[in-house]
C-alpha cells in the first residue's frame, strides 16, 4: 500500500470515527426521550383505550393498533424514532418485521418530501407513492410470516400492566441500554466505511459495476451516481448531492421520476435495514422485498407510460 493510499485510507477513517460519533450522539438525542415516552404511555394504559379507533386501520396491515404509535412517529420524524417505540412495546418478531419493512420505505416524510420536491418530483405524488409502496408491501409480505394476532392484541389488553413505574423504568432503561450499545456498533462500522469508500474515490467505479443492477432495477445509467447516492446515504443525507445534479439539467422529467420513485422504495439500504437487525430481525425481509417491489414500480410505470403514448 502506497503512502498516499494509507494517508487518504487514516483520514477516511477519522472522518469516518467523527461522523459516526457524532451521528450516534444525534440518534440518542431521539431514541431516549421517544423511547421514554412510548414506555410511560404503554404503562399508563392509554393506548390500549384507543384501540377501537385505530385496529380496522391496522389490521388491513396485519397488525395490531398499538402499531400507530411507533409508525405514525417514525412516518412523521424518522426511522430512529421509529425504533425507539417498537423496542418498548410488546410487539412479535414477526410484527416487529413488518412495520420495519413499513417504515424502511415511509419515514421522514416531511423532510424527504420537501428534498424530493427540490429534485424534480412533486413531494405529494412521491409521499403518496411512498405510503402505497409501503402498505403493499406489507400486505404482500405478511402471508409469509406469523403475524396472527391473539385475543388480547385484539381487544387491547396487551398493554394492560400490573407492574409499578419504578419497575416499568427498569425495564426501559435496560431496553434502552442495549438497543444503544448495538446502534453504536452499526453505526460506527457503516460511517466508517463510506467515508474510506469516498476519501479512496471508489464510489464512481461502484456506480460503473452496478450498471446491470440499474438494468434490473429499470434504471437508465445516467442516474446511477444519483441513485447510488440515495442507496447508500439516504434521501435525507443524499439530498445536497441530488439537488445540486438536477440544477445541472442533464435528467429528463422522466429519467427524474423514475429515480425517486426508485428511491422513495429503496434508498440508504446499508445504515437503515442495519438499525433493525439491533431488534433481532431478519435481514431477507429487510432488503429483500425492498428490491422486489422498486423493480415491479418501475416496471407498472413503464407500462403506464407506453399505454399512455398508445392513446
Amino acid at each position: 500500500m502506497t503512502i498516499i493510499k494509507r494517508t487518504l485510507l487514516k483520514e477516511g477513517l477519522k472522518a469516518g470515527l467523527r461522523k459516526g460519533l457524532n451521528g450516534f450522539l444525534w440518534i440518542m438525542k431521539i431514541l431516549i426521550p421517544v423511547s421514554l415516552f412510548t414506555a410511560l404511555l404503554a404503562w399508563t394504559g392509554w393506548l390500549s383505550r384507543l384501540d377501537f379507533l385505530l385496529q380496522p386501520l391496522m389490521s388491513i396491515l396485519s397488525l395490531p393498533a398499538m402499531a400507530t404509535l411507533p409508525l405514525l412517529i417514525g412516518m412523521l420524524t424518522n426511522i430512529y424514532g421509529g425504533i425507539a417505540a417498537m423496542s418498548v412495546l410488546p410487539f412479535s418478531h414477526d410484527q416487529m418485521t413488518l412495520m420495519a419493512i413499513f417504515l424502511l420505505i415511509a419515514h421522514n416524510l416531511i423532510q424527504e418530501g420537501v428534498i424530493q420536491a427540490k429534485s424534480g418530483i412533486h413531494p405529494l405524488k412521491a409521499t403518496v407513492f411512498r405510503l402505497v409502496a409501503a402498505a403493499f408491501t406489507v400486505i404482500a409480505v405478511a402471508p409469509f410470516l406469523n403475524v396472527t394476532m391473539t385475543a388480547s392484541e385484539k381487544t387491547g389488553a396487551s398493554l394492560e400492566t400490573t407492574r409499578s413505574l419504578i419497575e416499568a423504568l427498569q425495564e426501559w432503561g435496560l431496553t434502552t441500554f442495549s438497543l444503544s450499545i448495538k446502534i453504536f456498533v452499526i453505526i460506527m462500522c457503516i460511517l466508517v466505511l463510506l467515508e474510506i469508500l469516498k476519501t479512496l474515490d471508489l464510489i464512481s467505479p461502484m456506480v460503473r459495476a452496478l450498471s446491470p443492477l440499474l438494468k434490473i432495477m429499470g434504471l437508465d445509467q445516467k442516474v446511477g451516481f444519483l441513485w447510488l447516492t440515495a442507496v447508500i446515504f439516504g434521501v435525507a443525507y443524499g439530498g445536497a448531492v441530488i439537488v445540486e445534479e438536477v440544477k445541472a439539467g442533464y435528467l429528463t422529467k422522466e429519467e427524474l421520476e423514475e429515480l425517486h420513485l426508485s428511491i422513495g422504495i429503496n434508498h440508504s439500504l446499508l445504515e437503515d435495514p442495519s438499525l433493525f437487525l439491533s431488534l433481532g430481525l431478519s435481514p431477507f425481509w429487510l432488503w429483500v422485498p425492498r428490491m422486489i417491489v422498486a423493480i415491479i414500480a418501475e416496471r407498472v410505470l413503464a407500462l403506464w407510460r407506453f399505454l399512455k403514448r398508445r392513446k
